[in-house]
């Protein structure tokens, strides 16, 4: 009986030991934190260039012909803030030169845009704004109103399409708000 009370008691013993030197063994970890893919950076620089084509109408706008559609190309830079989300706000100013029979013209346009992240690559917006076109030395006051879709396909590339109404000030007989318009494809880049 002594020797099975030894038995059972050194056989314990072992038990408890081998359980102390497994606990030893477990090193203390922070759990790895999870990774979560971020949307795309509607917010801050852009900068960008694009293609398309300016119509105008019978009445026509300043410094450009009447009743016609020419190519043009441009660029732009803007800046883009969330203000409340999903709402995106911001400010761009565009350069385009209009080719046109003859004498070209170029086109300059300040914009406000105001927009929604529809999703993390997505964002639909209107625009709005006063610009100037130039030919030959003189330039005119116009003003612009649309909008827009704009597509990120990469971490830092986007792809937008853009449809502004333009109107020149004039208060002529027959002038309607809307004398031309300005279509445009193009490829931006977000700092």
């Amino acid at each position: 009986m002594f020797v099975r009370s030894l038995s059972l008691g050194v056989a314990a013993a072992a038990l408890l030991v081998g359980g102390a030197q497994a606990a030893d063994l477990i090193i203390p970890t922070t759990p790895a934190p999870m990774y979560e893919a971020a949307g795309f950076g509607w917010e801050g620089l852009y900068a960008g260039v694009n293609v398309g084509g300016v119509f105008t109408n019978a009445n026509g706008l300043s410094n450009l012909q009447t009743s016609t559609s020419q190519f043009s190309v441009g660029g732009a830079v803007g800046v883009n803030f969330i203000a409340y989300d999903p709402i995106l706000v911001g400010l761009e100013v565009q350069g385009d030169y209009v080719f046109q029979d003859g004498d070209d013209a170029g086109m300059f346009l300040a914009l406000a845009h105001v927009g929604a992240v529809v999703t993390d690559q997505v964002v639909v917006y209107a625009a709005g704004g006063v610009g100037v076109t130039s030919r030959s030395g003189t330039t005119n006051s116009i003003y612009a109103l649309g909008g827009g879709v704009e597509v990120a396909v990469t971490d830092a590339v986007s792809v937008r399409g853009e449809v502004l109404g333009l109107g020149d000030f004039s208060d002529a007989a027959g002038d309607q708000f809307f004398d031309g318009a300005k279509a445009t494809i193009g490829v931006f880049y977000h700092f």
